[in-house]
């Protein structure tokens, strides 16, 4: 028995056997065509370009109705990028310039793009360089004249479940590892912000990522369990270890049953203090995923899905409706739109160079105020979907107030902009600000006083509080969201929120984390906004814990300078 640990992307237990998809690799031939030959190995990759992005739309087309919804997006951003010059210009030009063979020239420049996403502060833009990988793969596949995923070919033989392991897996294998038998899947690469975490969350299927060389360690048929909850894989278990996660498994889905049942109750303590709960969100399609796990709201849509994968950036009408059917969707629940979170090492139209520190560079509103064509754009097109119901405006990454008064500046001429054109949007519109800068958290009264709502981002304000990049992993082991100065951090910015009479959120991964909710009430927090399927967990701990007593428990700690074990809350 071995027992391998990465990253749990989804929850839950899997028993099953493996399934091993074999490696793609990018090593291919290198060797240089004959300058007579230029032309038509330009050609041959031109035509796998093709033949590959029209597989792609096929996939669209033809998906399944059991197949997740987010799919179609996510294929759609790949027959993208199979069409941008970034890579298939860029691709060409090496084969005329340098001779390179078509193989060679494409995963080249696949390598140069794979590194400008490497170096993105933000994870979900970071993990995108997957992308650039899985279409590449798959246009070599057809250089080769071989298929994707053989090997799932030969599977439905058996009727047993099946653990897929992979080094990783893009959106359009996920097509084919639908159906029952699919119980879970491992792979050596991704994130929490993945395709394989977003795609397994979406399924509620478990799912352990970021495991380093699971892939060529396991061979088809072991028996494998997937653990989503610890992070972990275990391989060939003995009897013993198999009945405990066959009981564990067991428990595990008869207590998702009965979350189920928590729903449409209230979020409340057991001193009755309403929580509001709601959902992040990346897609509009996640939309239904919310709602089908109780959300009252969405606390954070990250607009930046739009604006990925592409040369030609969206324009208001495509941003329009794709607010729009959100809003519509939530039926007036609040639906907050983050604003543009790129910028430095993130330049949308893939020109600017790397800045030498990301996270500190010109990125989020200082991106946008430097851009201010695109950011009225986006504004535009925010305002006009605010017309089909409530829409709350989110300012990522301030730090000055001088910041504050500009985006406000800039609403309001988007604003006069809409009534030159009698275009409709609703007469108040809410504004706030992202809390992520440790600089923000400490002043925060201006701030307060001067928005309607906050909202904390603990992933990046843990980082800049501790100087710890969570994505390095020597130091992520350092990433310590229970450290005195993050929760002294969070509740000053709760406390001002409570003196300026302004709700405060926290929309970072804390507030998905059921194991800290408790502390989270304690620090006074009513607003809390996680991925769908955080939700219910989250919830049936609300309705476990007393705010007030623990307010005082964590404020008694909190005053000694002590660390809080969140476990000992009562």
């Amino acid at each position: 028995m071995v027992c391998l640990y990465g990253q749990g992307a989804a929850r839950g237990y899997a028993i099953g056997r493996a399934l091993v998809m074999g490696a793609t690799a990018l090593e291919v031939a290198h060797y240089r065509v004959h300058p007579d030959a230029v032309q038509a190995e330009q050609a041959r990759l031109s035509k796998a370009l093709e033949t590959t992005r029209q597989e792609m739309l096929e996939l669209v087309e033809t998906l399944p109705e059991d197949a997740p919804r987010e799919l179609a997006a996510l294929l759609s951003v790949h027959g993208m990028l199979l069409s941008d010059p970034l890579l298939a210009d860029e691709a060409l030009n090496l084969i005329q310039n340098k001779h390179y063979n078509a193989e060679w020239a494409l995963t080249t420049q696949g390598q140069i793009l794979g590194e400008q996403f490497a170096a993105m502060e933000d994870d979900y833009l970071r993990e995108r360089g997957a992308d650039v990988r899985h279409v590449i793969e798959r246009v070599l596949h057809v250089l080769a004249g071989s298929r994707a995923i053989s090997a799932l070919d030969l599977a439905g033989e058996s009727g047993e479940p099946l653990i897929v392991i992979a080094h990783d897996i893009s959106p359009a294998d996920m097509i084919r590892l639908r159906g029952g038998r699919f119980a879970g899947f491992a792979t050596d690469l991704g994130g929490a912000t993945s395709h394989t975490a977003i795609v397994a969350r979406s399924m509620s299927v478990p799912a352990v990522v970021a495991l380093g060389h699971a892939r060529s360690l396991l061979r088809d048929g072991d028996t494998v369990i997937i653990d989503g909850i610890q992070g972990a894989l275990i391989v060939n278990p003995s009897s013993l270890a198999l009945e405990q996660y066959k009981k564990l498994q067991e428990r595990y889905l008869d207590d998702r049953m009965t979350l189920a049942a928590l729903k449409d109750v209230p979020a409340e303590t057991l001193d009755g203090i309403n929580i509001s709960l709601q959902a992040n969100i990346e897609l509009p399609d996640e939309v239904d995923l919310a709602l089908a796990n109780g959300a009252t709201g969405i606390g954070l849509f990250r607009s930046e899905f739009l604006f990925i994968g592409r040369t030609e950036l969206p324009g208001e009408e495509e941003q329009y409706q794709a607010y729009a059917a959100v809003v519509k969707a939530m039926q007036h629940r609040p639906v907050t739109i983050r604003t543009l979170d790129v910028g430095a090492d993130k330049a949308l139209d893939g020109e600017a160079t790397v800045a030498t520190n990301p996270a500190l560079g010109l990125r989020a509103i200082r991106y946008c105020l430097a851009h201010p064509d695109l950011f009225a754009t986006q504004l535009r097109a925010i305002l006009r979907a605010s017309a089909h119901g409530t829409v709350r405006i989110l300012i990522p990454m301030v730090a000055h107030m001088h910041e504050v008064i500009a985006a406000k500046a800039a609403v309001e001429s988007a604003k006069r902009e809409l009534d030159k054109r009698g275009e409709p949007y609703a007469d108040h519109v809410q504004i706030g600000c992202m809390v992520e800068i440790p600089a923000t958290a400490i002043a925060i009264d201006p701030f307060a006083d001067a928005l309607d709502f906050l909202s904390i981002g603990t992933n990046d304000l843990i980082q800049y509080t501790l100087a710890i990049d969570r994505a390095d992993n020597e130091v992520s082991a350092l990433y310590d969201p229970l450290h005195p100065a993050v929760l002294k951090l969070i509740a000053n910015t709760i406390n001002a929120g409570i003196r300026a009479g302004i709700p405060v959120a926290v929309c970072g991964e804390m507030a998905g984390d059921p194991k800290l909710t408790r502390l989270l009430l304690g620090l006074g927090l009513t607003h809390f906004s996680m991925h769908p399927q955080q939700l219910l967990d989250v919830k049936r701990e609300i309705r476990r814990g007393h705010s007030n007593a623990l307010r005082q428990q964590v404020a008694t700690a909190l005053n000694r300078h002590s660390t809080i074990d969140p476990n000992v809350l009562q």
